[in-house]
């Protein structure tokens, strides 16, 4: 090697060079590129999944709450007619405000959008204070009740414990299930020509 001239010696470094380039640097620059190109794709993809999973947790926080006042909605208001449970509770009311229910004669539903009344009509007898107790703890009832065509009058016989009667219509509400109505076809009219 000590009798070639220098210039061979830049030639073969040139070629080395230009051989390392070719085959090695070229490929590997090609290779980062792309794997450069993916890792800003995967940040990106990263970036937006971040974003939904924010968007999920809000929805979810949502949704809970939704829940929770549909829970409340539904104790106020719900799904079914609960006969037995309504007279029940009334009863103990009245028991408790020292109240005698004279009447209690439920009428049949009327249906509305989505959801029906129920008119009750009722009639007590007892004390107006005990009126005024029996009409407190209603309101603090946890279904809704509306109270309608209220009326009180003096008894003629009274005693300590009835003084008045009172007759009202409490309505309750309860939500009724759709049930899709089947459609039927329109019948063919078959004419024979």
């Amino acid at each position: 090697m000590k009798n070639r001239p220098w210039y061979g010696y830049v030639i073969l470094a040139i070629i080395v060079l230009g051989a390392f380039y070719l085959f090695y640097y070229r490929p590997k620059n090609v290779e980062m590129n792309n794997l450069e190109a993916q890792r800003i794709k995967v940040e990106q993809e990263l970036a937006q999944l971040r974003l939904k999973k924010l968007q999920l947790d809000k929805i979810e926080a949502e949704l809970i709450n939704l829940d929770s006042q549909l829970k409340e909605l539904y104790a106020i208001i719900p799904q079914k007619k609960e006969t037995s449970d309504i007279l029940r509770k009334i009863q103990q009311l009245a028991y408790d405000a020292r109240l005698n229910i004279t009447k209690f004669a439920p009428k049949s539903e009327i249906i509305k959008d989505f959801y029906s009344e129920w008119p009750i009509p009722i009639e007590i007898t007892g004390s107006y204070n005990n009126l005024g107790v029996f009409f407190d703890r209603l309101s603090q009832f946890s279904r809704l009740f509306t109270i309608e065509n209220f009326s009180i009058k003096a008894l003629q016989k009274q005693t300590e414990a009835a003084t008045i009667s009172a007759t009202w219509t409490a309505k309750t509400y309860f939500f009724h299930e759709e049930t899709p109505q089947p459609q039927t076809a329109p019948q063919k009219t078959g004419k024979i020509k």
